[in-house]
């Protein structure tokens, strides 16, 4: 099928993978290494996975080829059973991700769906250990050359692929400033890829509730970094959030939307909880 083709070309071309590896791993700056190995709580067993996060990637995205496989059946799925609302992913680094995201949506059809892609592009805010203690000693702030990608370059990126226009919506600014008043009304698909505590439950604060029943929801460091496991299992255990996590790597993990109960419906019964406790 041409979709098909097209979205492997495109995976394959956002993360280099077209491109002899000997070619494209280039040194982190002096001192960078010390300070991933740190943030990254990496099994033995992903030791080569490691390995190539003290490197630069040099493509839009640093996604590995079986993440951007989930995050393509998630938007098939979404178009298919025509689950209403955008797409976003809350920290985009070089636009990769969410490039991928518009192009699916163009492959499969879709016309009507915006992609919202929200960054500081100023890399990651410095930790407020008085307001989020799981972020306290964080240092991931101090990789800024690394992860602050500028978004006159993200757009540059949009439009390298053809995939810049008006169905591609930037959200430039820290969460905490952006997410909570964003323009968003629904969304069908929630990708946080924050890294700390701060920005993984501030933009599940603002944003889950515009999730739509059986829409999704993907964390990308659940698993490497602690603070945003921290983050995602106190938000679930406060809103009452019983849908399994799914694995979808060593590090990634989703869950889709429970259909039965609305929002609001939500609301009641954690209210309902409060005033019987």
């Amino acid at each position: 099928m041409p979709e098909r083709l097209y979205l492997e070309l495109l995976k394959k071309s956002l993360t280099r993978v077209l491109v002899r590896p000997e070619r494209t791993w280039r040194p982190l700056p002096p001192g960078t290494k010390r300070i991933v190995d740190a943030v990254l709580r990496v099994p033995p067993a992903r030791r080569l996975a490691a390995a190539r996060l003290r490197r630069f990637f040099p493509g839009e995205t640093m996604l590995p080829l079986e993440r951007l496989d989930h995050l393509q059946a998630c938007i098939r799925q979404i178009v298919d059973e025509e689950i209403p609302g955008d797409v976003i992913e809350t920290g985009v680094w070089r636009g990769g991700a969410t490039i991928f995201m518009r192009g699916a949506l163009e492959a499969y059809g879709d016309k009507k769906r915006v992609v919202w892609v929200a960054d500081s592009f100023e890399g990651l805010p410095k930790p407020k250990a008085d307001l989020y203690p799981e972020d306290e000693g964080d240092r991931t702030w101090t990789l800024a050359g690394w992860l602050a990608v500028p978004l006159t370059e993200v757009k540059a990126n949009f439009e390298r692929y053809g995939l810049l226009d008006e169905r591609v919506r930037f959200l430039p600014g820290w969460f905490c400033e952006t997410l909570p008043d964003a323009s968003i009304e629904r969304l069908s698909l929630l990708r946080l890829d924050g890294d700390i505590y701060e920005s993984t439950i501030v933009a599940l604060r603002a944003l889950y509730p515009k999730v739509s029943p059986g829409g999704f929801v993907i964390v990308d460091d659940y698993g490497a970094v602690s603070g945003c496991r921290a983050a995602v299992e106190d938000f679930r255990s406060a809103e009452g959030i019983t849908e399994p996590l799914e694995a979808i790597d060593w590090s990634s993990v989703c869950w889709r939307k429970q259909r039965g109960a609305s929002v609001t419906e939500r609301a009641s019964a954690r209210e309902a909880r409060s005033a019987a406790a």
